[in-house]
């Protein structure tokens, strides 16, 4: 079996094997999203094809909506193109698969080497949204060639703002066309980011008129959005049970770096993607597909309840342990019972009473899927490896802000976070890049990883650590969100920390008394 148009028109033994496939005449949806498409995606990858394209696929199927997406990769590499199509397979926590054939994207456009097709695109009145997931790095305006497009002609732009900014600015001279911006990345006002990165470019190529289109809402929005759908590395064995169904060319490749390469998709059941309702050119009906459109206010409660509560922190403080402890499946930490404890503590008693109610969501309905159902999903690849990259950005969202709202409400006392701290400690014990048995591992990518392990390189296991040494670290608003000593936190942190550095065992010995004590 390929994947392809011309295989999927035996459609029996497709379904056979249990696949779903597109319910509607993709040809006619193909050839009518070409003529005058409203939907276009920048960075076409797992989580687009997982959330974004299987949204416009049910509505497809229902027939709520007549044409597909256009997805912009970056450049063409070369290799197998399916003909558009991908295989998206849902791991399940009972332990169903789900394999769906996801034929909404209509068409593959380049970012680099495409970009005829792009301004054709742009330039069409019907193109309703455009929506990117990039990652919060590619909104970035600090690279050299960002520079360089900021100095240079529109016609001239290199780096990946600059074309979008390039197109965006087609789409002006072309008759000011209404376009709804939309950033899905998972991070912070993310609306912001992109129009900011527009601005910037709108600013330089001294175009008041241009600059002018950007800032009007009613001609161009960028709404706020939260995003959360876990879509790890590609499962080897998913890989092999798409081989088994007779998938050819389906298995999948890790390279050198341990990165795992294939072409399908497994991600989890649960998905959320609320979104700012601002979309001046109009929208496909994608509520009925599941999202929430709202007010930005709302918004950006969910994404906090999200990020500084019910989630990521709880994420963070399993990738931490998980990789001091020696797991190889944040699915397999919540059999543990020290770690399932340590992050029920950090979200129900110490992250849950700062939480604001976004009203869409309850945020105890939110937690109680993510620590019952999600995380414990055995089916779900995801690595504390993966989670740990990145962390010392991550620590001033995740618990900075809870820490700050203790701060700042009277009724509270910041004493009684007693687990926050502890996986402050227990990052830096991470920094040590030695687990629990004494055994040497390699970290996370991070950016700071070399600044902040300065601070413990002379701390060696089984010997008391001089904490002072650690003050600078500690007073590290960027890394912490808040001043840990100032805070009156940083003397519990480093006591955490001293028990965690004891020896071997130290750390089970560690978070076992103190979510005992909690």
């Amino acid at each position: 079996m390929k994947l392809n148009n011309g295989a999927l028109k035996n459609r029996a033994e497709w379904e056979e094997k249990g696949y779903r496939l597109p319910a509607y005449d993709r040809d006619a949806v193909v050839e009518r999203t070409k003529e005058n498409p409203t939907w276009l995606h920048f960075g076409a990858g797992n989580i687009f094809k997982a959330l974004h394209g299987m949204a416009a696929q049910r509505l497809l199927n229902e027939g709520l909506l007549d044409r597909g997406i256009i997805a912009v990769e970056r450049m063409n590499r070369g290799g197998e193109t399916y003909d558009d199509l991908a295989v998206v397979v849902t791991l399940k926590a009972n332990g169903s698969v789900e394999k769906n054939i996801l034929g909404a994207i209509a068409e593959t456009c380049y970012l680099y080497g495409g970009e005829e097709r792009l301004q054709e695109i742009f330039r069409n009145p019907a193109l309703q949204m455009v929506t990117f997931t990039i990652t919060e790095k590619g909104y970035s305006l600090n690279g050299d060639d960002v520079k360089a497009d900021l100095a240079a002609a529109p016609s001239e732009a290199k780096s990946y703002m600059g074309k979008v900014a390039a197109l965006l600015l087609e789409r002006y001279r072309a008759g000011a066309f209404p376009i709804a911006m939309v950033s899905t990345d998972n991070c912070s006002h993310n609306g912001d980011k992109l129009k900011a990165a527009m601005c910037a470019f709108a600013e330089a190529w001294n175009d008041e008129g241009f600059k002018a289109y950007i800032e009007n809402a009613e001609k161009v929005s960028f709404p706020w959005t939260m995003i959360d759908k876990i879509t790890p590395s590609p499962d080897l064995t998913v890989g092999a049970m798409l081989e088994r169904d007779g998938l050819e060319g389906f298995a999948p490749v890790r390279n050198a770096r341990g990165t795992v390469k294939a072409p399908y998709v497994n991600a989890e059941e649960s998905e959320y993607l609320v979104l700012e309702d601002s979309f001046p050119n109009g929208r496909p009906p994608l509520e009925k597909a599941g999202f929430f459109f709202t007010d930005r206010e709302t918004v950006d409660k969910v994404e906090r309840m999200k990020v500084c509560t019910c989630l990521n922190p709880l994420h963070t403080a399993l990738a931490v342990y998980g990789c001091l402890l020696g797991f190889e499946k944040i699915s397999q930490e919540m059999q543990d019972e020290d770690l399932r404890k340590l992050v029920e503590i950090i979200g129900y008693q110490e992250g849950l009473p700062v939480v604001t109610d976004p009203g869409i969501i309850k945020p105890q309905d939110f937690i109680d899927t993510v620590v019952k159902v999600r995380i414990p999903n055995p089916f779900m690849p995801d690595t504390p490896q993966r989670i740990a990259t990145d962390t010392s950005q991550k620590l001033p969202i995740r618990f900075g802000e809870t820490i700050k709202a203790y701060l700042a409400d009277p009724s509270l006392d910041v004493q009684n976070l007693r687990l926050i701290p502890l996986v402050h400690a227990g990052w830096l014990r991470y920094l040590m890049a030695v687990d629990d048995e004494g055994n040497a591992f390699e970290p996370s990518p991070d950016p700071l990883l070399e600044t902040a392990q300065a601070y413990v390189k002379a701390f060696k296991l089984g010997e008391k650590p001089d904490c002072t040494k650690l003050e600078g670290l500690l007073r590290n608003k960027t890394i912490f969100g808040v001043d840990l000593i100032e805070a009156g936190l940083a003397d519990r942190v480093c006591a955490y920390f001293t028990e965690l550095t004891a020896g071997v065992g130290a750390v089970r010995a560690t978070l076992h008394r103190h979510v005992t004590e909690s």
